[in-house]
């Protein structure tokens, strides 16, 4: 049976409003233990996102002051999403023919109606919790065995 992402994402969204400064961003972060907020509009919809490697990358290593830079402009957007019921497979794949590293679950592929968000973390809770660590470790000695008969130290 596959698992769907709606079972594995994390359900808490975190938003900021997208006229919001990067220093309000990162004390969000810092306060809600999280690496992604989803970016809201005048109207409460989802316009983009904003990551810990956005201010590193757009706001810190311009030397840029924090205080002064709207979130507007260092988000990532359109934000790239997945609907709740398919399977993580799919989500894994998103991410990484999008290259992203945070993916907004949404309810009937509806952008307006985000569920939750999917992120590395989540992916290796799932790993940790789904995986045979028999058969990963006899996977592991099997190969070190191989390794060991091609070469005659």
């Amino acid at each position: 049976m596959t698992t769907s992402i709606g079972k594995v994402m994390t359900e808490k969204l975190e938003t900021i409003d997208v006229s919001s400064s990067a220093q309000e961003a990162s004390k969000k972060m810092r306060d809600k233990n999280v690496s992604s907020l989803v970016v809201i509009d005048n109207n409460d919809k989802p316009t983009g996102i904003v990551t810990e490697r956005d201010l590193v990358r757009k706001v810190c290593v311009n030397d840029a002051s924090s205080k002064s830079m709207i979130i507007q402009h260092i988000m990532s957007s359109p934000i790239v999403t997945i609907d709740s019921s398919s399977p993580v497979e799919a989500a894994a794949d998103v991410m990484i023919q999008n290259r992203v590293r945070h993916l907004l679950v949404v309810k009937d592929n509806d952008i307006n109606q985000p569920q939750g968000i999917i992120t590395p973390t989540d992916f290796a809770t799932y790993l940790k919790e789904n995986l045979n660590m028999d058969e990963v470790n006899s996977k592991i000695l099997e190969s070190l065995m191989e390794e060991g008969k091609g070469s005659q130290n």
